[in-house]
């Protein structure tokens, strides 16, 4: 039976340092950390990934500074929106939640963000310093799966890790922080040939790819260890026991990988509370670096 890692708990555990660590440095700083993260339009998983990511800041004393902004904005009006949260000194952190209205172009709105304030390390200034390995704020989904393959002594160092996915939220950040950590990395994407073959070479396989339970049994050896990062809402025909007419997965058939992985991570509760806890250091990162304190983060855990 593979061992389940565990998201929800190292979270929560980052979370009680991250409101430590506020506590301790707020009276020198003048203020708490500020985020603003800017929902555009009116999804429905956007709006409950919003509400998740607002009340990890309550828990944990960050001042929130968010918009729900109608669809029907135009580009400059966005960018003038972005200018304004940039010039902004009680914000550190501005997350622009994806996916946007097809009017509006990620990449320009990404790119408008101040790299001090990057929330998820997408700016290109940010994607280069994690290229070059220097300090910055990283993208959050991968930040989080490397802090769990470090909580969970998982080695990287030598091992073989596959990437199904090339995105550059997820995919293209984690294969330059698995290299960091000499692992020997291989991109795995859409248009792969014969994608089993690659994945079966993995001994940390991490799976990217928006497509749910991709991925079975046929594609793993055994012991391997397999991070799944997405999640679907997926229909059913009947009812299930709580009411519902879907049920969540990820990309992994986890029923089928439960005999042969050594680790893989749940759904709901393994990637995603990670994710959140990444922004979060993000924010208290770049609160810190603004307000010039003292390696606030010296002791957070190493990943």
């Amino acid at each position: 039976m593979a061992f389940h890692i565990n998201g929800r708990r190292l979270a929560s555990e980052i979370e009680q340092h991250l409101a430590a660590v506020i506590q301790r440095h707020q009276n020198r700083a003048g203020r708490p950390p500020g985020l603003a993260v800017l929902r555009i339009g009116d999804d429905p998983a956007s709006g409950v990934y919003v509400n998740n990511k607002e009340k990890a800041c309550e828990r944990i004393g960050i001042s929130r500074h968010g918009a729900h902004i109608s669809k029907d904005i135009t580009l400059e009006e966005m960018l003038h929106v972005i200018h304004s949260m940039n010039e902004d000194p009680l914000i550190d952190a501005i997350l622009l939640q994806l996916p946007l209205p097809s009017s509006l172009d990620p990449g320009i709105l990404l790119e408008a963000i101040s790299p001090e304030k990057d929330a998820d390390g997408l700016h290109t200034l940010n994607l280069g310093r994690l290229l070059k390995g220097e300090p910055g704020p990283r993208s959050c989904t991968p930040s989080g799966i490397m802090a769990l393959l470090a909580n969970n002594k998982i080695p990287l160092e030598g091992q073989h890790a596959v990437v199904i996915g090339r995105s550059i939220l997820v995919g293209k950040p984690m294969a330059l922080m698995l290299q960091s950590a000499n692992a020997t990395v291989t991109m795995a994407h859409s248009h792969t040939i014969d994608l089993s073959s690659i994945t079966r070479q993995a001994d940390i396989l991490v799976v990217a790819a928006g497509s749910p339970q991709l991925i079975g049994a046929r594609h793993i050896k055994p012991n391997a260890v397999v991070i799944d990062v997405g999640i679907h809402r997926v229909p059913i025909d009947e009812i299930t026991e709580n009411g519902s007419k879907s049920y969540l997965c990820g990309d992994i058939n986890s029923n089928e990988l439960e005999e042969i992985a050594s680790a893989l991570t749940p759904v709901p509760g393994g990637v995603g509370p990670m994710t959140v806890a990444m922004l979060l250091t993000n924010t208290v990162m770049n609160w810190g670096n603004r307000c010039t304190l003292d390696n606030p983060l010296e002791d957070l855990v190493s990943f």
